[in-house]
């Protein structure tokens, strides 16, 4: 009998960076499971894009904040084969705007998806993977931002405090767990051209900071995409407690 097929988590996967990222790893020979809070027809439309494969891809609307949804989401993921990765790519901004204009509501949600949901499923998956199959090699990959370099003043400052908190996490627990073979990094997006910026309030942001980033462009969340795959495969196998920049320069 084969072995079970291998099978990644990601959080955030129906729209941008995260869809890319579902899409470049199934492509990769991936079983994914991804995660969207509330974008059934876009998560839809890729799992049906991986209809006839021989390793799926299932979606799962799910409150990455709430703290059962880790162990939910494995427990998912473990019927699909071996869970050998985890990509913490489901983020949110806040509103753009000075920090004086931060509201409370905003303040918690960011922290709590950004910053919390992210600490919990890096727990949960620690917890599977040191328990059993010792021998696969696994990985987890957080979703950082340039923001957590340059603080984004003026525009969500709290945004990048938390992921400048990621950051600093996955260096730690890259050391925690590097003993047992379970490897952490970071990619660190810079501007990208996703909708993320319309949802924070200006959908045209990527274009109006063009001018800032030395390779002239916003990116792409392909770019970003073909980092976390590189980080998931086996050429990466010596690379832990990174954060690798995907930022046009900056």
């Amino acid at each position: 009998m084969s072995d079970p097929h291998p099978v990644v988590i990601v959080t955030g996967g129906s729209r941008g960076i995260g869809r890319c990222i579902v899409e470049r790893l199934h492509n990769d020979g991936f079983s994914v499971l991804f995660t969207h809070s509330a974008s059934p027809e876009e998560a839809r439309e890729i799992e049906y894009a991986s209809t006839g494969s021989s390793w799926p891809v299932k979606a799962i609307q799910s409150d990455v904040t709430d703290p059962k949804a880790p162990n939910h989401l494995f427990n998912e993921a473990e019927k699909l084969g071996h869970v050998v990765g985890l990509v913490n790519n489901a983020g949110i901004t806040g509103k753009l705007g000075p920090i004086t204009e931060l509201t409370d509501n905003d303040l918690n949600a960011v922290i709590a998806v950004n910053l919390t949901a992210t600490v919990r499923l890096c727990r949960e998956a620690a917890q599977r993977w040191l328990a059993s199959h010792p021998t696969i090699n696994r990985s987890i990959i957080n979703i950082s931002s340039v923001a957590a370099r340059t603080g984004s003043p003026g525009e969500y400052v709290a945004y990048a405090a938390t992921k400048a908190a990621v950051e600093t996490l996955s260096i730690g627990l890259a050391k925690e767990l590097a003993a047992s073979g379970i490897r952490v990094n970071a990619v660190s997006p810079g501007t990208i051209d996703t909708t993320i910026h319309a949802r924070a309030g200006e959908p045209g942001r990527a274009f109006r900071v063009a001018s800032r980033i030395p390779l002239g462009r916003p990116g792409r969340p392909q770019e970003i995409a073909n980092a976390v795959a590189w980080l998931m495969s086996k050429e990466s196998s010596y690379m832990t407690g990174s954060i690798m920049n995907v930022s046009g320069g900056l």
